[in-house]
C-alpha cells in the first residue's frame, strides 16, 4: 500500500528544515490566506495557536484533489496574558523585545492535521518556557537593525543570534523554532505517516 501524501501547509523554511531533519517525505504548499492578527486577542494562547494552525491546514486541504494529510502549524509567544505574534514593523518588534526582556514566557505552537481522504482532523498544542535575560537598549537596537525579528513570533528567533538572550529553555527546543517534532512524531503515525 502506498503511503499517503504529506503536505506541510507553511511557507516557513524553519519548519521545512525540521521536517527534513525528522526524516519525513512531504510537499510544501503555503496557505494563501492572511494570518489573523493575534496581538491583543483576549483568548487563551493555546486555543489561538490551535485555531490558526487549523485555519492554515484547512486552507491548503480544500485545494487538494487527491487524498493527502495536511499539516498546519502556528507559533506564538505569550508573556503573562499577552499574546505576541509576528511584529508588524521594527517599532513593534522593539516593543516586543522590551516586553520580553527579563521574563519567563511561553512559546506555543498549535499543530493541525487534516486527512483529506476521510476528513479526520487532529489539533494539538505544545508549550515551551523561555527564560530571557535583561537586554540592554544597545542590544535591542542592534538586533532590530539586523532584521532577524522579521516574520518571527515575539520578534526573535532562538536558532539565530537571539540565542544570546536566552538563559534557559524548558520543553521542546524545536517547538521554539516553530514545529514541535516530538509532538509531530506522536501525531503523524495516527494518520499512517512515519519518517523514512
Amino acid at each position: 500500500m502506498m503511503e499517503k501524501r504529506l503536505i506541510l501547509a507553511s511557507a516557513s523554511p524553519r519548519r521545512r528544515d525540521l521536517m527534513i531533519e525528522g526524516g519525513y517525505r512531504f510537499e510544501v504548499m503555503a496557505p494563501q490566506v492572511d494570518e489573523p492578527k493575534v496581538s491583543g486577542v483576549d483568548e487563551p494562547p493555546e486555543l489561538v495557536a490551535k485555531a490558526i494552525a487549523l485555519f492554515k491546514a484547512e486552507d491548503v486541504a480544500r485545494l487538494q484533489e487527491e487524498p493527502a494529510v495536511v499539516l498546519g502549524a502556528d507559533t506564538l509567544v505569550a508573556c503573562e496574558n499577552d499574546i505576541l505574534g509576528k511584529p508588524e514593523d521594527a517599532n513593534h518588534a522593539r516593543d516586543m523585545l522590551h516586553r520580553l526582556s527579563r521574563t519567563r514566557h511561553r512559546v506555543i505552537t498549535g499543530v493541525a492535521l487534516i486527512d483529506t481522504g476521510d476528513g479526520r482532523k487532529m489539533v494539538e498544542a505544545c508549550t515551551s518556557w523561555i527564560t530571557m535575560r535583561a537586554m540592554s537598549e544597545d542590544e535591542i537596537e542592534s538586533y532590530i537593525a539586523g532584521g532577524e525579528w522579521e516574520g518571527k513570533a515575539g520578534g526573535y528567533a532562538v536558532q539565530e543570534t537571539a540565542d544570546r538572550f536566552i538563559v534557559k529553555i524548558d520543553g521542546s527546543f524545536t517547538n521554539v523554532v516553530g514545529l514541535p517534532m516530538e509532538l509531530i512524531g506522536q501525531m503523524l503515525p495516527m494518520f499512517g505517516l512515519h519518517p523514512f
